[in-house]
C-alpha cells in the first residue's frame, strides 16, 4: 500500500509540473505535448487513487524546484530531468505489478507513449547547444591554459587578473564573430546572430568566474588553483546540462573536457615557467 501511495504521489506531482509546464509554454506544439503528458499522469494517477482510496496531494517542493528549473534552464531540461528521476523509481513499479498486472502495462506505457512525446518537444535554446559548448569549451581551454603560463611568468595576481579579462573579452568577440560567419556560410537553420551572441556570451560569462580569484587573492598558486576548481566545476555543470538534455552520456564527457583543459593549463604553465626562466621576466 505504501508504495501504491508513493505511485499515485509520483503520477499527481507530475501532472502539476506539466500542467505548469504548459501553460508558461508560448510555442503551441510543445503546450498541446506537454498538456497530452499531463493528462497521461493524471490518468495514471486515477488509477493507482482505485486501489489506495485517498486524495493524495502533489509534493509543492518538486513542483516548485521543477518549474523553477523550466524558468532557468528550459521546459526540456526540467522535463528530461524529472523523467531521469522517475526511471529511478522502476523497482517501485516492478514491485507493485508482483500484485497488480495493470503496474505493468502503465510503466510500458509511460516508457514508449512518453519517449515519442519527449523527442515532439522542440525548444529553440536546444538549437544552440553547439554554440554555448562552443562558448564554455573554448573559453575553458584558452583562459585556464593562458591564466596557468601567466601565473608563472608574470606571478602578480592583478596584472593577471587585468591581461586575462582584456584577453577574455577580445577572443569573446573574436568567437562570436566566427560563430556568425560559420553559422550565415553553412546555411543552418539557427539564426546566425542568436548564435554568435549564445557563444560570445557563455564565453564571457566563463571568463568572468575564472578571473574572479585572481581579483580575490594576492596569492597567485592559490588564485589559480581557484580557478581550476572553479573550470572543473563549470565542466560538471554544464556537461550535466548537456548530458540530461540532449540524452547524452555524462562520464564520458565530463572526463573529456576535464582532461582536456587542465591539460593545456598543465602544458601553458611550463610554457610560463619557460618563458620566464629564458627571458628572464621580472614583474
Amino acid at each position: 500500500m505504501e508504495q501504491l501511495k508513493r505511485a499515485q504521489e509520483t503520477e499527481i506531482t507530475e501532472y502539476f509540473v506539466y500542467s505548469k509546464l504548459a501553460e508558461r509554454t508560448k510555442e503551441k506544439k510543445n503546450k498541446e505535448v506537454l498538456k497530452h503528458i499531463a493528462a497521461d499522469e493524471k490518468r495514471h494517477a486515477l488509477f493507482w487513487q482505485n486501489f489506495t482510496k485517498e486524495d493524495i496531494k502533489p509534493r509543492p517542493f518538486k513542483v516548485f524546484f521543477h518549474s523553477l528549473v523550466a524558468r532557468l534552464l528550459g521546459f526540456t531540461f526540467s522535463v528530461k530531468l524529472m523523467e531521469k528521476g522517475e526511471e529511478a523509481a522502476q523497482v517501485n513499479y516492478q514491485e507493485i505489478s508482483k500484485e497488480i498486472p495493470e503496474a505493468e502495462k502503465i510503466k510500458k506505457e509511460e516508457d514508449e507513449h512518453e519517449k515519442r512525446l519527449l523527442g515532439l518537444l522542440d525548444e529553440e535554446k536546444l538549437k544552440y547547444v553547439g554554440s554555448m559548448v562552443l562558448g564554455v569549451n573554448d573559453a575553458l581551454v584558452e583562459l585556464t591554459g593562458a591564466l596557468a603560463g601567466l601565473t608563472l611568468a608574470l606571478q602578480n595576481a592583478r596584472l593577471i587578473a587585468v591581461i586575462g579579462l582584456i584577453t577574455g573579452i577580445a577572443a569573446s568577440l573574436s568567437m562570436g564573430a566566427s560563430e556568425y560567419l560559420s553559422t550565415k556560410a553553412e546555411m543552418q537553420s539557427k539564426n546566425p546572430l542568436k548564435a554568435s551572441l549564445y557563444t560570445a556570451g557563455m564565453y564571457i560569462v566563463t571568463v568572468l568566474f575564472l578571473v574572479i580569484p585572481f581579483y580575490l587573492s594576492a596569492n597567485v598558486y592559490l588564485a589559480l588553483g581557484l580557478t581550476l576548481a572553479i573550470a572543473i566545476f563549470i565542466i560538471l555543470l554544464f556537461t550535466f546540462y548537456i548530458s540530461v538534455a540532449q540524452d547524452l552520456p555524462f562520464k564520458r564527457r565530463f572526463l573529456e573536457m576535464a582532461s582536456i583543459s587542465l591539460g593545456v593549463s598543465a602544458l601553458t604553465f611550463g610554457i610560463g615557467f619557460i618563458v620566464r626562466k629564458f627571458l628572464n621576466i621580472e614583474i
